[in-house]
C-alpha cells in the first residue's frame, strides 16, 4: 500500500541537506510538492554533498553550530518565501570505538556542536516563525540514545540530547508547534559501508524509508503527535 502527501505551497528547511539522509529527505518533500530550502557547511557539487539535483533546492551555506550562521539563514528563508512550515534537524555525525577514559575533550566538543547544538539552535531561532505557521519540527536522535554502550558514549549522549530538547519543544509549544524525533539505527549510507565493511547491509534502514516518517509526521495525519521519538529502525 502506497502513500501519498501533498506539501504544495509549504516551506520546509532541512538542514544537513547534503548528506545521505537530508538528500533523501529533501528528494521526499520535493516529490510532495514542498518548497524546499537546504542548508550545510559542504558546498552543493562537491564530492561530498550527495543530493543530486541541488539546483531543484534553495541552498543556504552555513555552519548550523554557529548562531549568527543560523539566525542570518532562517531570516533570509522567511524574507524570501513568506514563511517556514517545518524545520528537519537531520545534520548530524558519530564518533566512537574509543573509550570514555581516552576519548580527548575536542571530540566531545565536535559531537555535542554537530548533533545537538545545530538542532537546538536552529529550532530555537524557527520557532516564531513555526508558531505563526502552527508548523512541526522533525529531529533526528538514535536508537542507541536509549542506553550506555561501550566505545561511543558522547554520541549517544549527543542524540539522548537531541530526545530530550524534542520533548522540551513540545511541551513548551503546545497547540502552536509540533516536535518530534526519529531513532534510526544504522542508516545505509556510503559512509557507513565504508567505515563498517564487514557489517550486514541488509539489516540497516533506507534513508529513502526514514524519510517516509519524516513526512508522516510533518503532515496532518500525525496532527495528535508531539514530543514522541519515533524507532525507525526495522524489525531487528
Amino acid at each position: 500500500m502506497s502513500t501519498e502527501f501533498n506539501f504544495d505551497g509549504k516551506i520546509v528547511l532541512i538542514t544537513g541537506v547534503g548528506g545521505a539522509l537530508g538528500s533523501a529527505v529533501a528528494n521526499a518533500f520535493l516529490k510532495a510538492g514542498a518548497t524546499v530550502c537546504g542548508s550545510d557547511i559542504v558546498e552543493p557539487n562537491t564530492e561530498d554533498f550527495l543530493l543530486s539535483d541541488p539546483e531543484r533546492v534553495d541552498f543556504y551555506r552555513a555552519d548550523f553550530s554557529d548562531e549568527n550562521d543560523v539566525a542570518g539563514t532562517i531570516d533570509a528563508v522567511v524574507d524570501e518565501h513568506g514563511r517556514l512550515d517545518y524545520l528537519l534537524n537531520i545534520a548530524g555525525t558519530w564518533r566512537g570505538d574509543t573509550p570514555i577514559h581516552e576519548t580527548d575533550a575536542a571530540t566531545f566538543d565536535f559531537l555535542f556542536d554537530v548533533n545537538l547544538k545545530t538542532m537546538f539552535l536552529a529550532s530555537k531561532h524557527a520557532i516564531p516563525h513555526l508558531r505563526a505557521s502552527e508548523g512541526a519540527i522533525v529531529s533526528v536522535s538514535a536508537r542507541s540514545s536509549l542506553e550506555g554502550g561501550a566505545g561511543d558514549g558522547l554520541y549517544r549522549a549527543s542524540k539522548a540530547g537531541v530526545r530530550l530538547l524534542t520533548e522540551t519543544i513540545a511541551a513548551e509549544n503546545l497547540g502552536s508547534v509540533r516536535a518530534n524525533a526519529v531513532m534510526p539505527s544504522v542508516i545505509d549510507t556510503p559512509m557507513n559501508r565504508e567505515m563498517m565493511p564487514d557489517a550486514d547491509f541488509e539489516t540497516w534502514v533506507d534513508p529513502k524509508d526514514i524519510a517516509d516518517v519524516l513526512l508522516f509526521l510533518c503532515s496532518d495525519a500525525a496532527a495528535v503527535t508531539s514530543g514522541a521519538a519515533v524507532p525507525v529502525y526495522g524489525e531487528v
